[in-house]
This record gives structure tokens, sequence and C-alpha cells, in this order.
């Protein structure tokens, strides 16, 4: 399974560096079921793996000068709070039984896991679904508040499920940032590697981490992301979306399934 497992690694960086957002939903499930890494502690990998990779992906950018560094503080800025603080003191609170009725027990990381479910079938609809382009629009200015309130949300998310959310960051800056999809991705890939290292150092139990494992599936996904952001300059990332959506709706259904009836 862990050959799998680094092969998926390697597919999350690649789909990471195309788009943009999407591969890092990826992490946890492969982090689960094919590593047997428990929930909440995948979160915790997974904040490591995927704000590392992001950071290879998005100095690349950066020396393309595709990086907005002030729409990047706008909506990173409430979004590290917000993710630092999840993991800091939110995630810990959460009970180990969520709740029970009857022979019915939803276990922290049974709702962790729903959870991740639910996000990732609104990640495949926002991919799957017909959009028309919205190309940066220079006489409109800028919405600030909303990527403030949209930074916020994307950080407890990115707290809660380890998971980047750059499929929400990248529609965000586009939308209320009025930047270029090429810029969007390379703001968006800054935003979630400071996201993810920071909310990682709100982990108490980081030192207790298996380092190793951790090292080797993140060496992967930076190949992987390289190797994306190669094939971007010949593949829009736009188009495989869709297929991608497709993708990510299967692997929902089945986690919920493999979760509440298996």
């Amino acid at each position: 399974m862990e050959i799998a497992g680094y092969a998926a690694a390697i597919l999350a960086g690649i789909v990471l560096g195309l788009i943009g957002g999407g591969g890092s939903i990826l992490t946890v499930p492969i982090l689960v079921y094919l590593f047997g890494i428990e929930p909440v502690l995948a979160t915790g990998y997974s904040l490591f793996i995927v704000g590392t990779t992001s950071a290879i992906g998005s100095y690349n950018y950066f020396k393309l000068k595709l990086v907005h560094i002030s729409k990047a503080i706008a909506f990173g800025i409430p979004s590290i709070i917000s993710v630092f603080l999840t993991r800091a003191l939110i995630l810990p609170a959460i009970p180990s039984i969520v709740m029970k009725s009857g022979a019915f027990t939803l276990s922290k990381n049974l709702f962790l896991m729903l959870l991740f479910a639910i996000l990732m079938l609104g990640a495949s609809y926002n991919m799957i679904r017909k959009k028309k382009e919205h190309p940066s629009v220079t006489g409109k200015k800028p919405q600030y508040l909303l990527l403030i309130i949209n930074g916020l949300f994307v950080g407890l998310l990115t707290g809660l499920v380890g998971v980047g959310g750059g499929f929400m960051i990248v529609p965000a800056l586009v939308l209320l940032s009025r930047l270029p999809m090429k810029e969007a991705v390379g703001t968006s890939l800054t935003i979630i590697a400071a996201n993810s290292l920071i909310g990682f150092l709100g982990e108490r139990n980081m030192l207790h981490f298996d380092w190793p494992l951790i090292l080797r599936i993140t060496a992967f996904t930076i190949a992987g992301i390289l190797i994306g952001i190669i094939l971007s300059k010949k593949i829009s990332g736009a188009r495989l979306k869709p297929a991608f959506g497709w993708f990510i709706l299967a692997m929902s259904i089945f986690i919920i399934i493999k979760e509440t009836l298996l």
C-alpha cells in the first residue's frame, strides 16, 4: 500500500501545481487509507506536507512574478490567524465522542472524516460545474471585506481537516481580487503554504510524529508539484478541473460509504 501512497502523493503534487488547489484535498485520504494514519494525526501530517510542497511551488511562481503580495496578505493574515487558533484551541476541544444515539457513535475521527467528505463534495461541485471565465477587471475595486471573510473561513477548514483550501482560494482571488488565473494560482499557493505551515505550529505533539514517513511523502509530493508546474506551461489546468472534480466526487462518496456502512 505504501507504493500506491507515494504514487498518489506525486499525483496530489501534480494537481496542486497545475490548478493551484485541489491536490491537497487528496493528502488526508492518502495518509488515512494508504498509510494507515488515524484521521486526527493525518490532518497534522497533511499541514506540513501541503505547506512545504506549496512553498516550493509558490517560489517558482514568485520568480515568474505571478504572486500578488498585497492580495496574499489581505487573504492570508485572517486565514493564518484562523487556522492557528483552530489547531491550537478548537480541534483539541472537540470531544473523543461527539455524539451517541442508540447503536450509533459519532467519534471525533468519524466526525472529521465525514466533514472532510462533505468538503470534498463541495470541492468537486466547484470543479465540475461549468463557469464563465473571469479575467481581471481593472476598473473595479477589489472586495477586501469579502476576501477577509473568505480567508477566515478557509483558515477554519484548513485547521480542522488539514487541507490547503486552494479550490476556494483561487476563485476568491479571481472574483474578489480581480486577479488573472495564473496570478491567482501563484498567490493561492503562497497563501496555502503560509496557512498550512503556521497552522502546523499549533500542533502539540509534533515531536512524536513519524518524521521519516512525513519527509518521504513530502519529497514525493514536491516532485509532483514541480512536474505540475512544468505541465502547466503546456496544459490548461482549467480543462483538467472537471475531470479531477469527478474523481474527487467519487472519493468523497467512497469515504462516506466506508466510514458509515463498511
